[in-house]
């Protein structure tokens, strides 16, 4: 099940023309993937004491159309498909019924060194329900 968060457009998420950056929605889909996460009982924080962590590999991003200083905004992210190492996410970015964005992010899984470990089976059991 694909989790959503809405997002209210702020001045610091825009250039100087007030349409939101393009590297802002990197952050919007990160704080997607940390609500999705969370949902199903997945925290950052539990990880990083067990040395685990998940680090953007790849991030192929569409830009459909602008959003802007204070649209509110639904960044809909789910899990395409997964592996024993990484994870890839497709998030969308909507203001009502359009598509403003449109990203597919790869994750790996990194113990702290920064070595791809194994997903573990906790995290795996929690994205396919």
């Amino acid at each position: 099940m694909a989790g959503i968060i809405t997002k209210k457009i702020y001045y610091h998420d825009t250039d100087a023309g007030g349409v939101v950056y393009y590297a802002s929605y990197l952050k919007f889909f990160e704080e997607g993937r940390t609500r999705y996460f969370e949902d199903k009982g997945i925290f950052t924080e539990e990880l990083l004491k067990q040395n685990i962590a998940f680090v953007v590999a790849k991030a192929n991003v569409e830009y459909k159309k602008p959003l802007r200083y204070m649209d509110s905004a639904k960044i809909i992210t789910d899990v395409k498909n997964s592996g024993n190492f990484s994870i890839v996410f497709l998030q969308k970015v909507m203001k009502n019924d359009d598509l403003c964005c449109v990203a597919e992010i790869t994750v790996v899984c990194v113990n702290d060194k920064m070595k791809p470990v194994k997903i573990p089976e906790k995290v795996k059991q929690a994205i396919r329900r």
